[in-house]
């Protein structure tokens, strides 16, 4: 009997085959050169965030009289972003990317250090991470994300889109506040476009917007990379100078472009660890510090899922139901971020809705954000190379990204009020309230109400009551806090 001859043995996967399999590139339908443009814009629309987070919490003194060290402060909101950036694109896949999150930042330094030291309010930013990290290993945070109704899940994308390009137009200056009852808010300054930041944000958006229509690839990092050069120039010219908290109306917002005087320079870390767990407890009580706890998870929590769901739809890896591949590696990954943004005293460490520019661009997959996160790393060192792009030039990005999310509306149907207003709701409270989780509680506490008592609420999960009630108790967290015993 004749054998038949030995097949030969396949040769074995190059290192490029094995890295396209793990980050799934040729499955995504993308292409190694579109996720790192993607990775790159990512990181050119996030890097403001390196000057933006040492103004808010580097300026603000705590109880004790205690001021974080601007400087200090930048160095580990680039190593924070950039650790928890790449580990995500490692774990989870995604092309989401991680910084300091501007909403609990924000609400640090403006509540929590009035009655905290800063190590102290560290310390309760890494137990709210913790229980974000224990409700997602559990799988509980899964289970409260599918009881989402599709519709609101939709709702949740095309708010976000909002929400991104109205912080577009109010960083840029095109809209501006009247400090007026009625209207609050105003075109440009006094009613009228006649500062150079924002016409260089229109230069920046049209550049955007004409590449954009004529598919062509990099649109956006074009448009910043074109409007930077010309706001360089311009800047040389007629020295329009920072804004200065608006004492010059007509200066750039947050960052003037210019040519750095210096490249490098090394970071300074003594900020790492300078964590107090426990120490509010004794301070303030312990109901009071639980309060202050359950006000960043829920905000932790909510604004991580919406900005999760927006994101995956946007960049076509959602499912119908809203989930998306790695759900829950995703979920814990994120309150890690919470966990090392307090360790290292940079804030809780969140997605950002501006990794739907790097989306936008195409990106699909993990290794974008591994591509942002190496630049987050490389910035502790470059940092001054991270003020050369105006925040307008940026804010434009994040308009044109914005009109790529709404357009998810068309998944919504409309045919129904009692899910009409809800969904309404959850889209028009987020921009006016500057909050993507105030639209979600919003959403859920008027889905729950009106779908009920409109004969529909066997159709409701009793997750959903749940979570809508633990809203109800968030929204009336000030009341609640004024008869608490300090």
């Amino acid at each position: 009997m004749i054998s038949a001859p030995a097949r030969p043995a396949s040769p074995a996967p190059t290192l490029k085959g094995r890295l396209d399999g793990f980050f799934e590139i040729t499955k995504r339908g993308t292409t190694w050169a579109t996720e790192v443009r993607g990775g790159v814009l990512t990181f050119v629309t996030m890097a403001y965030i390196v000057i933006l987070n040492p103004l808010i919490l580097g300026g603000t003194p705590d109880v004790a009289g205690h001021s974080l060290q601007g400087t200090q402060v930048a160095a580990v909101t680039a190593l924070s972003a950039g650790f928890m950036t790449v580990l995500f694109g490692l774990i989870a896949r995604l092309p989401f990317a991680f910084a300091a999150g501007l909403g609990i930042n924000s609400f640090l330094a403006v509540s929590v250090v009035q009655v905290l030291t800063w190590p102290e309010a560290m310390g309760l930013v890494v137990i709210n991470g913790l229980i974000i990290v224990l409700l997602a290993a559990t799988g509980l945070r899964r289970l409260i994300f599918n009881a989402v109704p599709a519709q609101l899940k939709t709702a949740i994308t095309v708010g976000i889109g909002l929400f991104i390009a109205f912080i577009g137009f109010v960083d840029s200056g095109f809209v501006r506040s009247t400090n007026l009852a009625s209207p609050p808010v105003q075109l440009g300054e006094a009613g009228s476009i006649a500062t150079v930041p924002t016409l260089i944000f229109l230069l920046a958006l049209v550049i955007m917007g004409v590449l954009m229509a004529r598919k062509v690839k990099g649109a956006l990092l074009i448009g910043i990379v074109a409007a930077t050069v010309v706001a360089i120039i311009v800047e040389a010219i007629v020295h329009v100078g920072p804004s200065l908290g608006g004492k010059n109306p007509a200066g750039w917002n947050l960052t003037v472009p210019q040519l750095p005087t210096s490249l490098v320079s090394l970071p300074d870390l003594s900020l790492v660890g300078q964590v107090d767990l426990f120490g509010s407890f004794g301070r303030i009580g312990a109901l009071a510090a639980v309060m202050l706890i359950f006000t960043l998870v829920f905000t932790n929590f909510f604004d991580a899922m919406g900005s999760m769901t927006g994101l995956a739809r946007s960049a076509g890896l959602a499912a119908d139901d809203g989930t998306f591949p790695r759900l829950q590696s995703a979920l814990i990954v994120e309150g890690v971020g919470a966990v090392v943004g307090g360790a290292t005293s940079s804030s809780s460490n969140t997605v950002f809705v501006e990794s739907a520019s790097g989306i936008g661009e195409g990106a699909k997959t993990g290794f974008a954000s591994v591509i942002t996160g190496v630049l987050f790393l490389l910035a502790m060192f470059f940092t001054p190379l991270t003020q050369v792009v105006p925040l307008e030039v940026a804010a434009a990005a994040l308009v044109v990204v914005g009109s790529l999310m709404v357009v998810q509306i068309r998944h919504i149907d409309f045919s129904e009020f009692s899910s009409v207003l809800p969904v309404f709701l959850t889209i028009i409270v987020m921009p006016l309230t500057y909050s993507i989780a105030n639209g979600i509680g919003v959403g859920f506490i008027s889905w729950v109400i009106i779908r009920s008592l409109a004969g529909k609420a066997r159709e409701i999960s009793p997750l959903l009551w749940i979570v809508a009630a633990g809203f109800l108790v968030y929204f009336a967290r000030g009341p609640i806090e004024a008869v608490l015993p300090h």
